[in-house]
């Protein structure tokens, strides 16, 4: 009698394993970091071969921590980086080129070219997306047009693409000798190349953009038995959900009716409301998406804000300023002054995501002056993912007409107090955390216990949601709008700095 399920969640800094058991708690936890591969300013890759090897090792280490064998699990979840793109030979099993990150820029011709007919939503109608470098489909192109004998290879149907969901399943199913070269709706929707009405690929927008149909796996739904895992410790195992890793912390938070959102803190910032069976374009730069699909259910879609940068922001502040050695000294170092001293950093590292949409804006410090000092950087970090969430919110109540009540949240960052009270001070509403933070495995390790029966209804999965914090609104309403004004005159600082 299977105990628990397991997730694999395959993220931009890390990869882990996570076993759940039937309430949803964590069981087991493995954890590796993989290498950022930065050749050029913009430039942002992965060593998907590295990032294989990471899954392996953390996968077999969870299961020796639960003390678990195959026949106590009852299901694979698999979660990962959206739109990180990797191309490899199916018959070799070979990346062709490192796994193009989902910040890279490098696109961004290939995005201008493309946006010269229809502008920058000439697909938006069918995809949900705007032409931006984020997307995996231009960078797959750039691929075959810059690697040596690429685009000959993958013409002769040779050559597969896939995020990075597809490489781990179809190496779990055995890679070269049978893997299973699938994707589930939640990633498809994330690579331009998908009609989200009828969730098949849109052979003339692959064409449009330059990807052979060739190349793109079969699109599954999230929650289904896909096949077993084929050799190592976890042989056997079902492996039964796969949802990009928004959707997944979305799921993980239950958020399962119309107009319930949660925001993920993690590298970036990605908020995401449940808009139903219901297809819902967006008029202030928030994201269509496909939120999740249940077997033969049909599928749910959402409205998505995108941030690119927060926590990688005090990623930045530890690894080129030295400024912290962890991560967690950021809330000590900003508790040593009371304010941000007058200081607003946009971080637009990789351009700017929701709701701006500008592929040449780059980071700012405004309003420095003398009396700024590490305690006020440390301070104007933890507040730009604030702020950031702030503008998603006013576009998400624009568009959908709902008026969050509260902000469920979720992710590493929210172990960060002095952020979350931030958050809920800025947008004048109430910020809830859950007992599980890490909901992005949770949703994942959730859809692959749907579909073998170790959960039997999504009302299951909402009785084990249990709260943790919340913290309410302390801002004086004036302070707020203020502050929001003078964010958003830093905000267009950014603009076309990159030629």
């Amino acid at each position: 009698m299977a105990k628990y399920a397991i997730a694999i969640d395959q993220g931009t800094t890390s990869s882990r394993a996570m076993v759940f058991d039937h309430s949803g708690r964590v069981v087991a936890v493995d954890q590796k970091e993989h290498e950022q591969i930065y050749p050029k300013p913009g430039w942002v890759e992965h060593d998907a071969k590295e990032i294989w090897a990471n899954c392996q090792e953390v996968l077999a280490n969870a299961l020796k921590k639960a003390d678990a064998t195959k026949d106590d699990i009852a299901g694979l979840g698999i979660t990962n980086q959206r739109e990180t793109a990797l191309v490899w030979d199916k018959t070799t099993g070979e990346p062709v080129y490192n796994a193009l990150v989902w910040q890279d820029t490098r696109t961004d011709k290939i995005v201008d070219e493309l946006a010269k007919v229809g502008g920058q939503d000439r697909f938006r109608d069918k995809v949900g997306l705007p032409l931006a470098t984020y997307f995996s489909g231009p960078k797959v192109r750039w691929i075959l047009e810059n690697v040596d004998g690429a685009k000959a290879k993958a013409d002769a149907g040779d050559l597969v693409f896939g995020n990075m969901d597809t490489w781990l399943l179809w190496n779990l199913t055995g890679g070269v000798d049978g893997g299973l070269h699938y994707t589930d709706v939640t990633n498809a929707s994330r690579t331009m190349l998908m009609d989200l009405k009828t969730l098949k690929w849109d052979p003339h927008i692959a064409d449009t953009i330059g990807v052979p149909m060739s190349m793109l796996p079969e699109i599954h739904a999230s929650s289904e038995v896909y096949g077993e895992v084929k050799d190592g410790p976890a042989a056997g195992i079902p492996i039964a959900g796969i949802l990009g890793d928004q959707q997944a912390a979305t799921f993980g938070q239950t958020c399962f009716a119309v107009g319930e959102a949660k925001n993920t803190y993690g590298t970036g910032n990605f908020m995401l409301i449940n808009t139903g069976e219901q297809l819902t374009h967006s008029k202030s730069g928030l994201l269509t998406t496909v939120c999740y699909k249940i077997g033969d259910d049909k599928p749910v879609y959402a409205l998505e804000g995108s941030i690119a940068i927060t926590g990688a922001l005090v990623q930045w502040l530890r690894d080129n300023l030295k400024l912290i050695k962890s991560a967690p000294e950021v809330e000590e170092l900003a508790a040593t002054v009371k304010d941000n001293g007058g200081l607003y950093i946009v971080p637009a590292f990789s351009g700017l995501y929701a709701p701006y949409w500008k592929s040449s804006a780059r980071g700012v410090f405004a309003g420095l002056t003398r009396y700024v000092n590490s305690g006020h950087i440390a301070r104007a970090t933890l507040e730009a993912t604030a702020f950031q969430t702030a503008e998603i919110v006013e576009a998400m109540a624009t568009d959908s007409g709902v008026t969050l009540a509260e902000l469920k949240v979720d992710g590493g960052m929210v172990a960060n107090e002095t952020l979350m009270q931030f958050q809920a001070d800025i947008l004048g509403v109430t910020v809830v955390r859950p007992v599980v933070a890490e909901t992005t495995a949770l949703g994942a390790a959730y859809a692959a216990g749907l579909a073998t029966g170790f959960w039997e209804s999504e009302e299951d999965l909402r009785e084990n949601w249990a709260e943790d914090k919340r913290w309410e609104p302390a801002m004086d309403k004036d302070d707020r709008a203020a502050q929001m004004k003078e964010w958003k005159k830093a905000v267009t600082r950014t603009f076309d700095w990159a030629e």
